[in-house]
């Protein structure tokens, strides 16, 4: 391997690992701060790229506006979503909680088929990100995926701030390690609960909109990302959004340089890896010691 071609699959291992952070991120928030074991989140995903399908003819000139649209969107379904469903699964079992969201998949999967029907669709790249820039030699890499790099990045920025620096953080960090106690100092653990699912919901969906015109809009696309989003969780740490981060680079990073240098194995690479870290810290990356 030459150095240009090194130096693309590093951006690629990259950026694609920044993007499954803003996806798995959502998921860790749910997951390690609720208690709930969402399977529908990858149905968020989902959703996002088909937003971003059908506001393309409209705002797809004015992407940053697109995404904005789509974000303010996901929030409202995501505090619907658990107010009409996820605030009733706190005290359930996860058996239940795994029901109930499995069967939110096949909703949202038949809700896209009466929709938008079965056929695989493609997202344009707006024009003021459609071309590339050289690196080295003949090599070439797309504007678009350095713009997804950078808004993931600036999400994850914004997420580390909002949650270490913040009032709001403050309160989402005390439920995470004791909900009765921030109950009892009068916090209405219900709406703190509502915001972050709601904000899950719409880390997915962005994620899903930012992927849409680097590959193809899908049914069931949701599925091929949820188990890789519980990896991260996993590694990471739950209820980590640092260990999330780190977690997502090493899956990148793994993942990237696995289908270049071992084909054959490049499906097993990031389990092994996961199996490798619990072994070493069962508790994840950055998850704290029982």
């Amino acid at each position: 391997m030459d150095l240009a071609t090194f130096l693309v699959q590093c951006l690629n291992s990259v950026q694609y690992g920044l993007l499954l952070f803003l996806l798995a991120s959502g998921l860790t928030l749910i997951f390690g701060i609720m208690g709930v074991i969402n399977l529908a989140h990858g149905s968020f995903y989902m959703i996002g790229a088909y937003v971003a399908f059908s506001l393309a003819p409209y705002l797809g000139q004015h992407f940053i506006t697109m995404l904005l649209v789509g974000v303010l969107l996901a929030v409202a379904l995501g505090y619907l979503l658990e107010w009409a469903f996820f605030s009733f699964l706190y005290e359930r079992d996860h058996l239940q909680q795994v029901l109930m969201t499995y069967g939110l998949i096949l909703v949202f999967e038949g809700l896209r088929a009466i929709l938008v029907g079965n056929d695989v669709h493609g997202v344009e790249k707006p024009a003021w990100l459609a071309g590339s820039f050289p690196l080295m030699g003949m090599m070439q890499y797309p504007w678009y995926n350095v713009f997804a790099a950078v808004a993931c990045l600036v999400v994850a920025l914004l997420m580390y701030y909002t949650v270490n620096r913040t009032r709001l953080g403050m309160m989402i960090r005390a439920g995470a390690s004791n909900r009765d106690m921030v109950r009892g100092l009068g916090i209405n653990i219900k709406r703190l609960y509502r915001i972050v699912f709601a904000v899950g919901v719409a880390l997915a969906a962005l994620a899903g909109m930012i992927a849409a015109p680097m590959s193809s809009v899908y049914p069931n696309m949701g599925s091929s990302v949820l188990i890789i989003c519980f990896v991260v969780v996993v590694i990471g740490g739950i209820g980590s959004i640092t260990g999330a981060l780190i977690a997502s680079l090493l899956v990148g990073f793994f993942d990237t340089f696995g289908k270049v240098f071992f084909q054959e194995l490049s499906g097993m690479s990031i389990y092994l890896l996961m199996a490798i870290i619990l072994v070493w810290r069962p508790e994840g990356l950055m998850g704290k010691r029982s």
